[in-house]
């Protein structure tokens, strides 16, 4: 079987990170859609798994969580049960926490917009970081029971409750968004300062992920049909948000200035560190559970 070289490979994913669909990729680069497919799951494994191995002992001092929808296969409400059941077909939330200071996204994970979700997420949450925090969330009530069940009362913690509607006088358009109408910030634990009760950088790297990956494009045909590369495909673009795009405001990547990455990555660096795990376990990543203290930059 033939094997696409180092350069051809980064620039396939740099091409999926960068808002491209898999079908136009495949145009681009004159290769088979099941061999982008097979790249986008490996690279998507090692993301995921240095993600765990380098996102930890965070010294943030702000934090502010939000979710993100899409949906793989159907919208939920035209997803059949069995699809439901068989493939995850429906709602697909991806759950975001972000270090407000340094960019650093510090941990997601994909699923559905329920307590148990909440739960896993602030846990992961708690794990990584080194010292307390203050946390602001939307109002989303799961997010109240799982603060306080991870972090009693370890925390700093306010919600921003926003009213959303149509705004006065202005005709809406059939696919016009729902405006802000007010914010309210409202403490729940500690002593949250008042000045830094916001969503706003959270909300912000929401729309970056909409706008690099095609899987989250509203009103198209670009969406997820199996759960496992909607979940490839985010890895693949937090490994990128953090370690190899330089953020505007910071001039340097998120790891960067969080402390965690010596250097701005490439795409190249990320596919020569893919290429030493396959050839450590003498194939693909998805054929095996690669142990992560073996993921070395």
């Amino acid at each position: 079987m033939r094997k696409l070289d180092t350069e051809s490979r980064a620039n396939i994913l740099t091409a999926l990170v960068e808002g491209c669909s898999i079908a136009s990729t495949c145009r681009m680069f004159g290769v088979n859609k099941i061999t982008v497919l097979r790249l986008l799951a490996d690279a998507g494994t090692l993301a995921a798994q240095y993600h765990d191995l380098t996102v930890c002992n965070i010294d943030a001092k702000r934090v502010e969580v939000d979710e993100i929808w899409a949906f793989v296969g159907a919208k939920q409400k035209n997803a059949s049960t069995e699809k439901k059941a068989k493939l995850a077909w429906g709602d697909a939330w991806t759950w975001t926490a972000i270090d407000a200071d340094s960019k650093l996204l510090i941990t997601y994970i994909v699923g559905t917009r329920d307590a148990s979700y909440a739960l896993d997420f602030v846990r992961d949450l708690k794990s990584r970081l080194s010292n307390r925090i203050q946390l602001t969330s939307d109002g989303y009530g799961s997010y109240m029971d799982a603060v306080k069940k991870v972090f009693g009362d370890l925390i700093d913690y306010a919600q921003l409750i926003k009213d959303y509607g149509k705004e006065p006088g202005v005709p809406a358009g059939r696919y016009s968004p729902p405006v802000c109408l007010s914010a309210q910030a409202k403490p729940i634990t500690g002593n949250p300062d008042p000045d830094f009760i916001s969503t706003s950088y959270v909300e912000r790297q929401n729309l970056t992920m909409r706008m690099r990956m095609r899987r989250f494009t509203r009103l198209t045909n670009a969406f997820s049909k199996k759960i496992e590369n909607h979940q490839h495909a985010v890895a693949l673009h937090y490994f990128h948000y953090n370690f190899i795009r330089k953020h505007m405001t910071i001039k340097t990547t998120p790891a960067v200035m969080a402390g965690i990455a010596d250097k701005v990555w490439t795409m190249t660096d990320f596919v020569k560190m893919l290429e030493r795990e396959e050839e450590l376990l003498g194939g693909r990543l998805t054929d095996y559970k690669p142990a992560a203290s073996k993921l070395r930059q």
